[in-house]
């Protein structure tokens, strides 16, 4: 029995290790089974959350779409009510129209009435008056034996005889009652060309202001000992006048062209900081390719306003050039648009070929874009400018007549010659004090330019001046001398002017070379 007992003992070691195998193995189950119940909810928890996230998110977008869609539905409705607004006002104009052009018709209707009356009661008169004249020839027939012929004679010598101070009044009633029409229409028809097309009346100056940053600025543009004033000068033909306005320079020249430039060139300097005499010729030769750029954008813009059809580019760069060019203090390209206008709707009243007189009013002028180059009336180099590129004979025709210096020889040119005075007429629209100043400058550059060896010339200082550049290999110092007395002598041989006029011939001597 003992040593049963002791057996048993010497195996609880043994059984307590397996003993404890076993709980610690059922204690890390049921652990196993706790830590995968927490990740199951944790996840449930995790799911959960995701999916009110979702869920919150979803509802977000939801209120933000409709809002969005709210304030579309808002925009398309005040877009809407705008558009009804304007087709309102459009159909009210439209209505007026129509009730315009209802009310002509109705007048014309009447006039045509009132004609149709007249030449009814005019054949019925006719009828009765060769009645009478068929039964007085059947009876000088019968009485007298007489021949048809010499029946018909005596009768209307008779009748003629008879009625012939009625017959006289009829005609001198029916011609004065014409004339009175015709010339009340002519009226309405000019009165209405001119009240649908009024146009502003622009007169060109002599001087442009240039808009400086600062005083400063000034100084820079004058330069060393004036180097670099005197070289934009010489450049570009104009004045430059630096006075004590503060923050701006003045420009002044008669030439629009040659102050637009000036005005471009500093003002590229001046965005650019570096002025020097060759920054400034850079920037002039930038300016002019700019000016050329604007002088065929202003063509085109003339000939998509009026209606224009498309025409040769050298005649529409020409054309281009009036819009800096005057007449009488008249912008010519501003001028020529006006009469084109008015020269269609007279055209159209007075049932003539509308796009004849459109561009004949439109080119009337376009020999002042380079009268100061070619000899000859502005009319004349005009006609030969449209004959070169091949317009049409009747377009010729039509402009060729505005002054008078060649005959009316369709309707089209009284139409154009009729625009070109209503257009120049108005009160306002021009000056003759400066049309004749800048004649003067003209005749100044010309003269000088007449001279061999003149390289360029420049009247400035308001006329006071001639500035003249020769080219210094085709005359020396002396020869230069000489040439401002003969500039001078010849100025005075043909021009009246007031004052004195200084001729300045200057001769600059230039050495270039590359190194390489």
């Amino acid at each position: 029995m003992n040593l049963n007992h002791s057996m048993v003992f010497g195996t609880d070691p043994l059984l307590a290790s397996v003993i404890g195998i076993l709980i610690g193995a059922f204690i890390g189950y049921l652990m196993r089974q706790v830590i995968a119940k927490q990740q199951i909810n944790s996840a449930e928890i995790k799911a959960e959350r995701i999916a009110n996230e979702a869920k919150n998110k979803a509802q977000e977008i939801l209120l933000e779409s409709k809002n969005k869609a709210i304030k579309i539905l808002d925009d398309t409705k005040k877009d809407q009510e705008v558009r009804q607004a304007q087709l309102l006002r459009i159909e009210k104009m439209l209505e007026r129209k129509e009730g315009e052009i209802d009310q002509s018709k109705k007048q014309v209707e009447d006039e045509k009435k009132t004609i149709k009356q007249k030449g009814e009661d005019l054949l019925v008169l006719k009828n009765d008056l060769e009645q009478k004249r068929a039964q007085q020839i059947t009876e000088l027939e019968k009485i007298g034996s007489m021949k048809r012929q010499e029946a018909k004679d005596l009768l209307l010598k008779k009748v003629e005889e008879e009625n012939k101070e009625d017959i006289y009044a009829k005609l001198i009633k029916v011609e004065r009652e014409g004339k009175e029409i015709l010339e009340q229409k002519a009226k309405e028809i000019m009165a209405m060309a001119i009240q649908r097309y009024a146009q502003s009346h622009i007169n060109e100056v002599t001087t442009t202001v240039v808009q400086l940053p600062s005083d400063e600025v000034k100084g820079k543009i004058i330069g060393k000992e004036g180097r670099n004033i005197k070289a934009i000068e010489r450049l570009t033909g104009v004045d430059l006048i630096v006075d004590d306005t503060p923050e701006a320079m003045i420009i002044s020249g008669f030439d629009p062209v040659r102050r637009q430039t000036a005005k471009l060139a500093i003002e590229k300097l001046i965005a650019d900081g570096r002025i020097h005499p060759a920054k400034i010729e850079e920037m002039v030769e930038k300016a002019k390719a700019e000016i050329d750029q604007k002088i065929k954008q202003a063509g085109e813009e003339a000939l998509f306003e009026t209606g224009i059809g498309p025409l040769d580019q050298r005649l529409v760069y020409l054309l281009g050039r009036l819009a800096f060019r005057t007449s009488f203090g008249q912008n010519v390209l501003i001028h020529s648009t006006e009469m084109t206008h008015i020269a269609g709707m007279l055209a159209e009243e007075l049932h003539a070929d509308v796009m004849i007189a459109k561009k004949g009013a439109l080119l009337h002028d376009i020999g002042k874009a380079v009268d100061h180059e070619v000899q000859g009336t502005h009319v004349e180099i005009g006609r030969k400018i449209l004959q070169k590129f091949s317009v049409d004979e009747k377009v010729i025709l039509a402009m060729q007549s505005h002054h008078e210096e060649y005959p009316y020889a369709t309707l089209e040119a009284r139409i154009v010659q009729a625009a070109d005075a209503i257009s120049a007429a108005r009160p306002g629209a021009r000056r003759d004090t400066v049309e004749f100043y800048l004649k003067r400058l003209e005749d100044l550059e010309r003269i000088a330019g007449s001279f061999e060896a003149v390289e360029k010339s420049y009247a400035i200082q308001a006329g006071r001046e001639l500035r003249v550049f020769v080219t210094p290999n085709k005359i020396d110092d002396l020869g230069a001398i000489k040439l401002a007395k003969d500039i001078a002598k010849k100025i005075e041989e043909e021009m009246k002017f007031p004052g004195e006029i200084k001729v300045n011939v200057i001769r600059e001597t230039r050495a270039i070379e590359y190194a390489r």
